[in-house]
């Protein structure tokens, strides 16, 4: 038996890729909002619970140093980053509202946030969006199969199709690394 089903492994994670490039349009669209974004002095606020925060911490560093090209920083917060404001708030308060408190304090009208989700259903990313909204950000979600709440309130969403934690995540990469692209494409 063995350990790696490496060909079931194949064809989630190709499912998972196929239905992101059948929304190419929208990823056209969210670099195109990001670029804008960032030509009005805006920046992208990117978040995420686990392997999505880890995600959000990928891309803002790869926004503020660079993909490949060299080119100027692009500005970009991870709000997973901050150990103390993480853990002060989630003890004070709650963890649901550890995102929407940062986002209550640095968001401004012209940002973008990016909410990321495999599930789409995470309280604490839900409430970032609602309070993204209140600040009158653009919210975008990128989750997993949907429907899902967050899909549902964000001003665009991203869906990639699986249930699969691994291969969402895996998806959610390669549509990130496809909008750096474009960004060191535009401002290099």
């Amino acid at each position: 038996m063995a350990l790696i089903e490496f060909d079931q492994a194949w064809r989630q994670h190709h499912k998972a890729l196929t239905s992101v490039m059948e929304s190419s349009h929208q990823v056209e669209k969210l670099l195109a909002k990001i670029i804008d974004t960032i030509e009005v002095q805006g920046k992208v606020l990117w978040l995420g619970n686990g392997g999505s925060a880890g995600d959000a911490q990928h891309m803002a560093a790869e926004m503020m140093v660079r993909f490949v090209n060299e080119r100027q920083p692009l500005p970009a917060i991870a709000l997973t980053t901050d150990t103390s404001i993480l853990t002060a708030h989630s003890n004070d308060f709650a963890f649901e509202s550890v995102f929407a408190r940062q986002i209550e304090a640095l968001a401004q009208p012209q940002d973008v946030v990016i909410a990321m989700s495999t599930s789409g259903t995470s309280a604490n990313v839900i409430a970032a969006l609602e309070a993204a909204r209140k600040k009158g950000c653009f919210c975008v979600a990128m989750t997993g199969k949907a429907p899902t709440a967050l899909a549902q309130m964000a001003d665009w969403s991203i869906q990639v199709n699986s249930d699969q934690t691994a291969r969402v995540q895996e998806a959610h990469t390669f549509l990130n690394h496809l909008i750096c692209e474009g960004l060191d494409r535009h401002f290099s």
